[in-house]
């Protein structure tokens, strides 16, 4: 999980971020061209280049590794199916989570404003920041080596994915876990409201009392943040 101090420094140029070289090992790539991932690291409100041009890029490269691999993993979805599962895979809580498992956050360049607000910790921000930093690997190595980035970030995801429940979302799996095991539905509370109006993230707790769970999500909406809390519960019940 990231530092919850934020990037380290602020940098209004592009010097040697000492955070990069940690970063390039979790992702199993070392740019030959820094600059390309200095880039996808720069949020708008830092200063130009940022990363909105690599993130458009890097979506587009996310989406085509994904779908190879739910082409080749399971022969026997439809279209409709495997658009499910692709869907779940490059939502926004799940490039949250793979860019929390990177820091991510901590290797950010953010304006001041940002860095108050705590936008390293941001769901919008680090989700397109993770697209980014593929887009990144991209133009740095070919689509090859894309592949290979993508394809490490969501091993365990691709190993763990069960086409006849991800349809569902988390909150009514857990629903069907726990009446399944004729315990209390689970009770979601809205912790915190961070950011501006217009860019707002939700923290909301999951509790389920007679576990004594408690799990926390955030998300870009209440509904979001509910359910990536709810699919952290669920994993902590499955754990127990």
């Amino acid at each position: 999980m990231q530092s919850e101090s934020g990037p380290a420094t602020n940098f209004k140029g592009k010097q040697k971020n000492s955070r990069l070289p940690r970063l390039e090992q979790a992702l199993g790539h070392v740019f030959s061209r820094a600059d390309l991932l200095l880039q996808a690291l720069t949020h708008r409100s830092h200063g130009t280049p940022h990363n909105e041009r690599l993130e458009f890029l890097g979506d587009s490269v996310l989406n085509c590794v994904v779908s190879m691999h739910l082409y080749e993993r399971f022969p026997a979805q439809r279209e409709g199916e495997l658009s499910r599962l692709r869907a779940n895979l490059v939502r926004q809580e799940t490039l949250f989570e793979l860019a929390q498992k990177l820091s991510l956050g901590d290797a950010l360049l953010l304006g001041e404003g940002e860095l108050k607000s705590g936008g390293f910790r941001r769901p919008s921000i680090l989700a397109d920041a993770l697209e980014a930093v593929v887009g990144a690997v991209y133009l740095d190595a070919g689509f090859e080596s894309a592949r290979t980035v993508v394809t490490k970030l969501y091993q365990s995801l691709l190993e763990g994915l069960d086409p006849l429940r991800t349809h569902k979302d988390p909150k009514t799996i857990l629903q069907e876990l726990l009446q399944g095991r004729h315990l209390a539905l689970p009770r979601y509370t809205l912790q915190a409201t961070r950011g501006e109006a217009h860019e707002q993230e939700f923290e909301v707790e999951c509790a389920i009392s007679e576990l004594q769970i408690r799990a926390l999500g955030c998300g870009a909406s209440r509904r979001a943040a509910e359910q990536e809390a709810a699919q952290r519960a669920y994993e902590m019940v499955i754990a127990k």
